[in-house]
């Protein structure tokens, strides 16, 4: 479990069975899953790349992990219990070039959000296939999210369907729109600041 106080600006929505089930992304509907012509593409600065289909994905090594869930907008939902694939597992998968040192994600209605490689390293962060022993529903970002304890939600991208290994960060949708790079939730990292520029 997660400690019990609430990252700074925070409040706790409580146990809301579909906390996000209105959350529509960047386009009118949620992406529909089809299982059997979903796959998953992690590429760019990697030696090994691979195109893994929803059998091949849950054959991947997985795991539980507990986290509090922070939207940007102040809402908080505690003790989430995560289902999925290490994202360190992953790694190892494909193993990035020494250039590597960024990843770009890339969701099936267009979103995209950057992280730094040694964020992604930490045992809690898991590419999610299961909430709270279900099945994630597409409004939860079905079937496959980023699960990001420590950032802002935005960082947790849905519905992915590529991973890019790269030496140079890209902004993200969000990133592009004034909200801060690092997304740090214990900080109150919210807003863009000079520093954060891509």
């Amino acid at each position: 479990m997660e400690s019990k106080k609430l990252p700074p600006g925070q409040h706790e929505i409580g146990a809301i069975p579909r906390w996000n089930i209105d959350h529509l992304g960047i386009i009118p509907e949620n992406p529909k899953f089809d299982p059997e012509k979903w796959t998953l593409t992690v590429n760019g600065e990697v030696e090994k790349p691979v195109e893994l289909t929803w059998r091949d994905f849950l054959k991947l090594p997985s795991v539980e992990s507990i986290s509090n869930f922070h939207c940007v907008e102040g809402w908080s939902v505690r003790d989430c219990r995560w289902y999925g694939v290490k994202f360190s597992t992953l790694v190892k998968i494909v193993v990035p070039s020494k250039d590597a040192k960024y990843v770009l994600f890339r969701c099936s209605d267009g979103y995209t959000t950057p992280l730094d490689l040694k964020d992604l390293l930490k045992d809690n962060i898991l590419l999610a296939y299961k909430l709270n022993g279900q099945f994630l529903e597409e409004p939860l970002g079905g079937p496959v999210r980023l699960v990001v304890p420590d950032k802002y939600a935005y960082k947790s991208a849905m519905w992915i369907e590529r991973i890019t290994f790269t030496n140079r960060k890209k902004p993200g949708y969000w990133e592009e729109r004034g909200y801060s790079d690092t997304a740090d939730v214990w900080k109150n990292d919210r807003v863009a600041r000079k520093k954060d520029s891509l």
